[in-house]
């Protein structure tokens, strides 16, 4: 197929594509003509920070507090591991680079195939996980909230409060890209009051002297230190979604400024907030049994309750609408053949059944800790092997050519996979597995080692080596860039 009946296949430009905030957005992983791109850079700093004014953080920074931390090295481990935001940052450039979806421009990572499993891993599996994550926080609240109202059906009560979340997120997806833009600024700020409101009730019942009843130190604060950024750390890596989210900005725009607006965005306000679970951590450690979003209402006035309650909804809607609206484009990129829209509804489908298994079957706390340490495993290697192509590629991508999946065409490769990174995320998955230190699997090398979890930095570091490395061997004569 040529490349001319490639361009037609994923047309540059046209109406059908029209990117309204008041209507559905029908383009999915067809490319952006130059008369259709629009926006600045700074637009993403809100498009990130609205998701990132989450429950979760206040649930992750409380946990570095129970694995027994003390406050200021609490605050270190959550710097630390929010630095890694620059990562997404660094990925987004492309989009704007090829004008399609992240999960095409993979294309050139692992081949026309090769993308396949790794798009249906990490547009798949994590984009579920996280879907399930935030929707079980509003799950849990809500239900909090209309047990004070009488309706206290363990069952019932929290499965009707999924489904209307998951519908309205799944609306903010049909929407796509221009909504996303337009509303979200708004509601960063809003999502901002509210949580700085609720710090605010928080803040005087801090423990300021908390001390661990027994004290770190040695393996056993290595241990503790290293599991916590692995918790941290997988929300930035886990965002190999924001070339889809920066696609329609001009060619033109500057790659450091769409780093910085994306980086800033994500890691600012998560940040703060995390470190206000940390403190709330002293507050409410004793109720922690009770379930952490319990002991958190119980600490807020009445009238403060029902507003926070909402906005975690709206932060949960708008983190989920985003994940939801770019897994719906990776299932387009693994060949499904489905239209952006039709995909994004059956995304949600799948996402809203995994969080009512989980709202039936386990904790916040228990669900957010486990399932942020398993994810490491797929996202810190792939995100690497992003990063990695980005800076060696730099930054060049032609949309037209992604999209040419003929045998010979320029991401064909070895019959139409990337040995450099497919297997560079193999083998990183493999090395963040053993390094991996949980409740329910603790690898040979995390063992070895004092159950230390350096799945994180050990995953991305030899994913991103061997790939550099097998790009300039005769394995990846073909793909290099």
């Amino acid at each position: 197929m040529s490349h001319e009946s490639q361009a037609t296949k994923a047309p540059p430009s046209s109406d059908e594509f029209a990117d309204a905030a008041t209507q559905p957005e029908t383009r999915g992983i067809e490319l952006i003509g130059a008369g259709e791109r629009r926006g600045r850079a700074r637009d993403l700093f809100f498009v990130w920070a609205a998701p990132s004014v989450s429950i979760l953080n206040f649930t992750v920074g409380a946990t570095l507090v129970l694995l027994g931390l003390e406050i200021w090295q609490a605050v270190l481990v959550v710097i630390a591991g929010s630095a890694l935001w620059v990562f997404p940052g660094i990925i987004a450039i492309s989009g704007p680079a090829a004008g399609t979806s992240g999960s095409v421009i993979t294309r050139a990572v692992y081949g026309i195939f090769g993308n396949r499993p790794v798009v249906a891993f990490t547009g798949w599996l994590i984009g579920a996980v996280f879907l399930a994550l935030n929707w079980l926080a509003s799950s849990f609240l809500g239900a909090e909230l209309l047990a004070g109202m009488g309706l206290t059906d363990p069952i019932i009560v929290p499965i009707v409060v999924t489904l209307v979340i998951a519908g309205l997120t799944v609306l903010v997806a049909v929407y796509g890209h221009a909504l996303i833009v337009r509303v979200y600024s708004w509601l960063a700020i809003v999502l901002a009051v509210i949580f700085v409101t609720v710090t605010a009730f928080i803040l005087p019942q801090v423990d300021w002297s908390y001390e661990a009843t027994e004290p770190l130190s040695g393996i056993g604060l290595w241990s503790a230190i290293t599991i916590g950024f692995t918790l941290i750390a997988s929300g930035p890596i886990s965002y190999i979604n924001s070339p889809d989210i920066a696609r329609y900005l001009p060619r033109s725009t500057k790659p450091s400024h769409i780093i910085a607006a994306t980086a800033l965005g994500g890691a600012l306000p998560g940040m703060v907030f995390t470190i206000v679970g940390v403190l709330l951590g002293t507050v409410v450690m004793n109720g922690m049994d009770a379930g952490i979003e319990s002991a958190l209402l119980a600490l807020l006035p009445s009238w403060l309750v029902p507003v926070f309650v909402v906005g975690v909804i709206v932060n949960t809607i708008a983190l989920n609408g985003m994940t939801t609206y770019t897994s719906s484009m990776a299932l387009q990129a693994i060949g499904i053949p489905l239209r952006r829209i039709p995909a994004a509804i059956v995304v949600g489908v799948i996402g809203t059944g995994l969080t009512i298994y989980l709202v039936l079957s386990t904790s916040l706390l228990d669900a957010v800790n486990l399932m942020l340490q398993f994810l490491v495993i797929v996202s810190a290697p792939t995100m690497a092997v992003f990063v990695t192509d980005v800076v060696l590629r730099r930054n060049r991508y032609d949309g037209v050519e992604l999209f040419d999946d003929e045998r010979g065409a320029p991401f064909w490769y070895t019959g139409g996979w990337s040995i450099p990174g497919v297997g560079a995320v193999v083998v990183g998955g493999i090395a963040a597995a053993l390094c991996l230190s949980t409740t329910v699997w603790a690898g040979p090398i995390s063992e070895a080692l004092g159950y230390i979890d350096l799945s994180v930095p050990v995953g991305m570091v030899v994913a991103a080596s061997l790939y550099a490395l097998l790009l300039r061997s005769p394995l990846g004569k073909a793909g290099r860039p």
